[in-house]
């Protein structure tokens, strides 16, 4: 009896400014422009498929998710390459952070499941991370979980959505129509979240007055970050881009979101680090991650930090910039 087994990893991904491009009725050409950093700790992936009926066994090891977004994966996969169906599935996942906490998790995910289901099929290393990255995209589309994490994702590191869609598509896979560029240099930075689950993306980019409004922060942002070479000489100009847009599309003020900046600031301040590191919230969790001004940064700080931020109330990680894809 034929015993398959792959496996599948992906960063999770902080979006920090973006845009609402939904209004084409195909979803390989909706996601958003914007800009953020996918994260060196995210979703792996392990699967296992056995010779008999088509179905799948979802484990999460250490860790609660959602059962159906794995199932979706397998069975759009299926619709793409019929011969997944000749096995029975099971696939195991390990979380390195929260769902619905503006981390990008359902979109590394998907990607991760795709990739692992794909290898174990011995589809080609290459060919089998466009398709993860294609059918995420779709996935994330149908579910209104995710606009552009995705196409950040299929860049890698400090990342710039110019063009908005799916990262690949095609017979070849070999064409966007999302563009994003990306450059790493694996800084430390500081999650924290609260305890509690965050609203669900789709609350946000499906009300037609939250997409105005973040629509249009998103693009008084974009005209400038979308201009000229993507390096990290414009890390601070992210940061500053950042802060505006959380302000000007009203998302700082909803779901108590003030009061978890106030929190970080209150314990950066209370290090004396408020001149090296600044607080920028996760869209669209109720979470921040908390930055240097300087990519040499070596995370002193940190670990007083998550110990503050554990005494207010918070979870807290220290992960790092992830690498370019």
């Amino acid at each position: 009896m034929s015993v398959l087994l792959g496996r599948g990893m992906a960063g999770a991904h902080i979006t920090l400014i973006f845009t609402v491009e939904d209004q084409t009725e195909d979803p390989i050409e909706q996601g958003s422009l914007g800009a953020g950093f996918s994260l060196h700790d995210g979703i792996e992936a392990i699967a296992r498929g056995i010779e008999g009926d088509f179905g799948l066994q979802v484990r999460f090891l250490d860790c609660d998710g959602d059962e159906s977004l794995y199932r979706e994966v397998l069975e759009t996969l299926a619709f793409e390459l019929p011969s997944t169906k000749n096995y029975a599935w099971e696939i195991a996942i390990r979380m390195a952070l929260p769902t619905s906490q503006g981390f990008g998790m359902s979109a590394a995910g998907a990607v991760a499941a795709a990739a692992a289901f794909l290898r174990a099929m011995g589809e080609p290393h290459e060919e089998s991370m466009r398709r993860s990255f294609f059918l995420a995209h779709r996935i994330e589309r149908k579910r209104s979980s995710g606009l552009g994490d995705v196409t950040a994702l299929s860049a890698g590191g400090v990342e710039r959505r110019i063009r908005a869609g799916a990262p690949f598509s095609g017979e070849l896979l070999d064409r966007g129509p999302g563009r994003a560029d990306g450059w790493t240099e694996h800084t430390p930075v500081l999650l924290a979240w609260r305890k509690k689950s965050g609203k669900h993306t789709s609350i946000y980019i499906n009300d037609p007055k939250w997409k105005q409004s973040i629509s249009d922060a998103g693009n008084a942002q974009m005209a400038s970050l979308s201009q000229g070479d993507w390096k990290s000489s414009r890390w601070n100009e992210l940061i500053i881009g950042a802060e505006k847009f959380a302000e000007e599309s009203g998302l700082l003020t909803d779901s108590e979101r003030t009061g978890i900046i106030d929190i970080a600031k209150k314990s950066i301040d209370e290090i004396s680090a408020s001149d090296r590191l600044t607080p920028l919230l996760c869209m669209l969790g109720e979470s921040v991650v908390i930055v240097p001004s300087n990519l040499d940064y070596d995370g002193s700080d940190f670990e007083k930090l998550n110990a503050l931020l554990n005494e207010a109330g918070l979870n807290s990680k220290i992960s790092r910039i992830g690498s370019l894809f």
